[in-house]
């Protein structure tokens, strides 16, 4: 759905908390967003701006799955289909968009008293390459003039086509949800986020200022610049404070947003932002897995800061079926720390089933797999020059060699309608 789309449909499923008591963009928001993490909420009063917020509105996976109209069961076969089989959207012109004077009209939020100033959060970068094409990427934003932003730039595509003398691009806030899920799937550069969007739900882009965009609530025409500037401190996925660095800072040249816009806050370390950067890492699992043996699900745990463990169930045929998984698991999502690897018959989503089959079915000496490995930079235990980790592998799936049926729990012994007891 669209995103001003998904958010009446939240209202209309009183699934939208609505806060209409006058509320600060200066720490009282996000503590707001915190104690209410995974519930969506609107903020209609937002003191000195004209603009309400919204907040927490992909804050899980039953949120992903009704903007795209699926089922969660669905959702990892949903993202696979669209990755493998992409579809270019359609263009429109841009209508309905007024001009804003500058940052200073926008109610970006200051998250915590750590951080190193006002962060937009969750804006998705979408950048055009004459060879490569259209880039989508999230990338956080810090607010330094009320033109300026600094912004983290990993070494991925769009610093690369920042390298190849790109300039200008679009920042767009309040994006469609199949927008929000695609802009996390790390693909190859010459492969076009926004064509995987539109496969996941019809997604169309608009034409405006001589850009390509998605129609979202708010679209930025910037410019990056020579200028480097701290960036930091931000609290990231692991909840933890990133570090400073020297980053690129890029000119805000042109405001858009819609009539009666809704800006999009990210709470950084909160469900929403666990959400859509672990969830589109497990198709890219589940893809790897699938090559050495039958995957049944993947699933990456809020617990592990959705980004640096994971759980993936098979259907074990073969006694190394445990190891090679675990081996995929790490090739579908490098960044990935710790993995566990089940039978079908745990539910990967009840980590007391998971904690129950590693209790009942693992021996530490034979049954991990641990290596030293380039890992992710958000982990703070990791070298913080070489990111090199310690990365272990558990496979919790029943001994090869053992009789299965002594490592399962029995059925309920007699089926009863507890309506006729209570």
């Amino acid at each position: 759905m669209q995103f001003r789309e998904f958010i009446d449909y939240l209202d209309e499923k009183k699934k939208l908390l609505r806060i209409k008591k006058e509320v600060s963009v200066e720490y009282e928001i996000s503590s707001l967003m915190r104690l209410l993490d995974g519930k969506p909420i609107l903020f209609e009063n937002v003191s000195g701006y004209d603009i309400p917020v919204v907040a927490n509105v992909f804050s899980s996976r039953n949120l992903l799955a009704e903007g795209l109209k699926i089922k969660p069961e669905n959702l990892i076969k949903k993202m696979l289909n669209a990755i493998e089989n992409p579809v270019e959207p359609e263009v429109k012109e841009a209508n309905g968009y007024k001009l804003l004077k500058s940052l200073d009209d926008l109610p970006i939020l200051l998250h915590y008293p750590q951080d190193g100033g006002k962060y937009i959060s969750s804006a998705i970068i979408i950048a055009n390459d004459k060879e490569y094409g259209l880039n989508a990427s999230y990338h956080r934003m810090m607010v330094i003039d009320k033109d300026k932003v600094v912004m983290r730039i990993l070494p991925r595509d769009f610093h690369k086509y920042l390298e190849r003398g790109v300039k200008e691009f679009v920042i767009c806030i309040g994006n469609p949800v199949s927008v929000a899920i695609a802009s996390a799937i790390s693909m190859p550069t010459e492969v076009n986020e926004l064509a995987i969007a539109n496969a996941l739900y019809p997604t169309h882009l608009i034409k405006i200022d001589g850009h390509l965009a998605t129609p979202s609530e708010i679209i930025m025409i910037a410019e990056i610049t020579d200028e480097m500037h701290d960036e930091g401190p931000f609290l990231d996925l692991t909840e933890t404070f990133d570090i400073v660095r020297k980053q690129r800072v890029a000119k805000i040249k042109k405001i858009y947003a819609k009539e009666n816009a809704i800006y999009h806050a990210l709470l950084p370390g909160g469900l929403e932002h666990k959400t859509l950067m672990g969830t589109p890492k497990e198709p890219t699992i589940f893809y790897e897995v699938s090559k050495v043996c039958e995957v049944k699900d993947v699933y990456i745990t809020p617990g592990g800061c959705s980004w640096l463990h994971g759980v993936v169930s098979i259907k074990k045929r073969n006694a190394d079926d445990g190891k090679k998984a675990i081996e995929a698991a790490f090739r579908g999502h490098k960044s990935m720390k710790h993995v566990f690897v089940v039978d079908d018959d745990i539910d990967i989503h009840d980590w007391k089933q998971i904690e129950w089959a590693m209790a009942t079915r693992f021996q530490g000496d034979k049954d991990m797999v641990i290596k030293k490995e380039k890992g992710s930079s958000l982990d703070p235990s990791a070298d913080p020059e070489t990111r090199l980790t310690t990365k272990i592998g558990f496979d919790l799936t029943i001994p090869w060699d053992k009789e299965k049926e002594n490592f399962k729990k029995p059925d309920v012994p007699m089926k009863l309608n507890l309506d006729d007891y209570l």
